[in-house]
C-alpha cells in the first residue's frame, strides 16, 4: 500500500512507465527516442562500504537510439544534500550498467521545482568537472486536465495531473474528470492509481471529495486504508454522519473554489436531510459559478 505522497509520486511511473516517456516528450518537450521495451531495476546503489544510498525509481529503456537508465526522483522539499548524492546516483548507474543515466525530478511545490531545475555544476568557476541538469515534472508544467474526455484518452496523465494539482483552484473539476475517467479503465488498475491520488492529497478539502468521489464507484474500498475511513463513518453515526457529511462537503466545495455562499443558500443546504438531493448539490458545486445554482432545476 502506498503510505505517502512521496512514495505515489514515483511509484506511479512503476506502474505505467510510459507515462514516463511521454511526460518527458510531451511535457518537457524533450526528444527522448520512443523505447521498445522498459524494465524496472533495483534500486539498491549501496556500496560494500556501510552508506546506503538508494534511488525512488529506476527503470531501464531500450530504445532504437541506445538504452537509458531513467532515474525518478521525488522530492518534497528543497534540500541542498542532493547536491553531492544525485551526481553520485548518475555516475555510479553509468559505471555499473554502462549506460546513460536521465535524471528526473517530480514534485508539487513550484519552489522546490524551480530549485531542482538549476544545474548542479562540480568543478571551479568556468570550467566544470560536472554538471548535472535534472529533467523536473511539477505543477508549472504538468498540463491541468479537468475536461473529463481528455481524461478518458489518457488516465495515467490525468493521474499525474490530479497528484501534481491537487491543492489549485482547479482541484474539483480535475478530481471529478478523473474520477469519471477511472470508470473506464480495468478495475485493479484504477485501485492501484486511486491510492496514488489519495496519498498525495494534501488539502484536507481535496482529499475528502476525492474519497467521496470514489465511494461512489467503489474502487477506494478496495484497500486496506479504507478501513480507517469507514471506522470513522462508523463513528460519526451512519446515515446522519452521511447527511452531515454531504452538507458540509457541498458547502466546502463551493468555498474552496472561491464561490461566496450567501446565507439562504448555506441554510438551505444545512437543512436538508434527502441524503440524493444532497449528492446532486455536492455534484453541481464542482461546477457551479455561484452558489444559487445548486438549486437550478428545482
Amino acid at each position: 500500500m502506498v503510505g505517502s505522497s512521496h512514495e505515489a509520486l514515483h511509484r506511479i511511473f512503476q506502474k505505467d512507465p510510459t507515462l514516463l516517456t511521454k511526460a518527458l516528450q510531451k511535457v518537457l518537450h524533450v526528444p527522448f527516442p520512443e523505447p521498445r521495451e522498459i524494465a524496472a531495476l533495483n534500486v539498491d546503489l549501496t556500496e560494500i562500504e556501510p552508506v546506503e544510498r538508494r534511488v525512488d525509481t529506476l527503470l531501464r529503456a531500450e530504445t532504437d537510439e541506445g538504452t537509458y537508465l531513467l532515474v525518478v526522483e521525488s522530492q518534497g522539499k528543497v534540500d541542498d544534500r542532493k547536491r553531492g548524492s544525485w551526481p553520485y546516483y548518475l555516475s555510479y548507474l553509468y559505471e555499473k550498467y554502462r549506460c546513460e543515466p536521465v535524471l528526473i525530478v517530480i514534485t508539487q511545490s513550484s519552489a522546490t521545482a524551480k530549485w531542482a531545475s538549476r544545474p548542479i555544476r562540480l568543478g571551479f568557476p568556468g570550467w566544470d568537472s560536472l554538471t548535472v541538469r535534472p529533467l523536473v515534472l511539477g505543477p508549472d508544467n504538468v498540463p491541468v486536465i479537468a475536461d473529463e474526455r481528455q481524461a478518458e484518452r489518457d488516465v495515467p496523465l490525468a493521474v499525474l495531473s490530479a497528484m501534481t494539482h491537487g491543492r489549485g483552484p482547479q482541484a474539483a473539476a480535475i478530481l471529478e474528470s478523473l474520477a469519471s475517467a477511472l470508470r473506464t479503465i480495468d478495475p485493479d488498475s484504477a485501485a492501484v492509481f486511486v491510492q496514488f491520488v489519495d496519498s498525495c492529497l494534501a488539502d484536507p478539502q481535496a482529499k475528502q471529495m476525492w474519497r467521496e468521489l470514489m465511494t461512489a464507484i467503489q474502487y477506494f474500498w478496495r484497500h486496506p486504508l479504507a478501513e480507517q475511513v469507514r471506522e470513522e463513518g462508523r463513528e460519526q453515526g451512519l446515515e446522519q454522519g452521511r447527511i452531515q457529511d454531504r452538507q458540509e462537503m457541498t458547502l466546502r466545495i463551493l468555498e474552496w473554489r472561491g464561490i461566496s455562499v450567501p446565507e439562504e443558500v448555506r441554510q438551505r443546504v444545512g437543512t436538508c436531510t434527502d441524503l440524493g438531493q444532497l449528492e446532486v448539490w455536492a455534484q453541481r458545486a464542482v461546477h457551479a459559478a455561484e452558489a444559487t445554482e445548486l438549486f437550478a432545476e428545482e
